[in-house]
C-alpha cells in the first residue's frame, strides 16, 4: 500500500490545509508521497521537511512586508507574490526550510504546474530544496495576470490549478492507492465560470492556452469533484474539508482570519484523527 496526500490550492484558504497538516504531523501520520497544487505546493513542502507551525509563523510574520505579497510587489516586479523575497530570501535566510530533513525524508513530494504554451499539466518531483527546485513551487502558485510566467527547464509555467486542480488521478497512476485529499472548499461546493471571463481572455490574448484553461476550469474542477466523491465511496480515498465556506479571501492577510482558518484545519483533523489513522493503517 502506498499512502498519498493530495493538496489543492486556494491561496490563503490554504491556512486550513496547513492546520490539517500540522495536526497530522504532530500525530505521526506518515505518507509515502504528497502532491501539491499552488498554495498546496507552497505549504505542502513543509510536510516533507517536518516543520509543523512554519506556514502560520511566516505568514503572520511577513504579512505586512511589501516584498512578500501585495499590490506594491505587483506594480514593482510584475508578481503579486514577490519572487525573490518569498521564494529565496524568506525560505533560505529568514524562516528556513529544514533542507536536511527535507532531503532525508523518503516521502516523495510533487508539484503541479500549467504549461503556458500548451495549457497542459506538468508534474515535477522535488528531490531537494535549492534555488532551482523552489522555483517549481513558485511556478505552481503563480497566478496568471498577477504573475509573470516562470521559465524552467525549457518551459514557461504558471499556476497548476488551471490544468489539474485536484491531482488524485495522477497520483493513483503513480501507484498511490490509499489517498487523503485535503480540500479548501466545503462538501457540495461546485465551481462556476470565473466572472469577467471576456476581459480575462483579452488580458491573456498573448497566451491563448491559458485563457482557454481559465475559461474551462470550472468544468475540469467539477469533474474532479465527482471523481474524488466516487473514489471516496469506493473506500480508497479519505476527504478532509471545511464544514462551511472558509472566512478568508484568496489573497487576504488579516492575522486574526489566518489564525482562525488555521485552527479550523487543526480542529477538522483532530476530530477525525482516529478515522485517519485507521484509514492509513497507522
Amino acid at each position: 500500500m502506498k499512502r498519498g496526500l493530495i493538496l489543492e490550492g486556494g491561496g490563503m484558504r490554504g491556512m486550513f490545509t496547513a492546520g490539517v497538516m500540522d495536526e497530522m504531523m504532530e500525530n505521526g501520520i506518515i505518507f509515502e508521497g504528497a502532491i501539491g497544487v499552488s498554495a498546496g505546493a507552497t505549504f505542502g513542502c513543509n510536510y516533507k521537511s517536518k516543520q509543523p507551525g512554519r506556514v502560520l509563523r511566516y505568514n503572520v510574520r511577513f504579512k505586512d512586508e511589501p516584498r512578500y505579497m501585495g499590490l506594491r510587489s505587483w506594480l514593482k516586479t510584475g508578481d503579486w507574490v514577490g519572487a525573490d523575497f518569498s521564494y529565496h530570501i524568506l525560505p533560505m535566510e529568514l524562516d528556513c526550510v529544514d533542507f536536511e530533513a527535507y532531503k532525508n525524508n523518503p516521502m516523495e513530494f510533487y508539484v503541479v504546474c500549467t504549461d503556458v504554451d500548451t495549457g497542459e499539466a506538468v508534474y515535477h518531483k522535488i528531490e531537494e530544496v535549492d534555488h532551482h527546485e523552489i522555483d517549481w513551487i513558485r511556478a505552481s502558485a503563480s497566478l496568471p495576470i498577477v504573475s509573470k510566467p516562470v521559465e524552467l527547464d525549457g518551459r514557461r509555467l504558471l499556476d497548476g490549478g488551471m490544468a489539474d486542480s485536484i491531482p488524485l488521478e495522477y497520483f493513483q497512476s503513480l501507484g498511490y492507492d490509499r489517498n487523503v485529499v485535503i480540500l479548501t472548499q466545503p462538501k457540495g461546493f461546485k465551481k462556476t465560470q470565473q466572472k469577467g471571463i471576456k476581459l480575462i481572455k483579452h488580458l491573456l490574448r498573448k497566451t491563448p492556452k491559458i485563457a482557454e484553461a481559465l475559461a474551462n476550469r470550472h468544468l475540469m474542477y467539477n469533474r474532479q469533484l465527482d471523481y474524488i466523491d466516487e473514489q471516496e465511496r469506493l473506500g480508497n480515498t479519505l476527504l478532509i474539508y471545511p464544514e462551511n465556506e472558509l472566512p478568508i479571501g484568496r489573497i487576504e492577510q488579516d492575522e486574526a482570519k489566518m489564525r482562525h482558518v488555521y485552527q479550523m484545519g487543526r480542529d477538522a483533523a483532530k476530530a477525525r484523527m482516529e478515522e485517519i489513522k485507521l484509514f492509513l493503517g497507522c
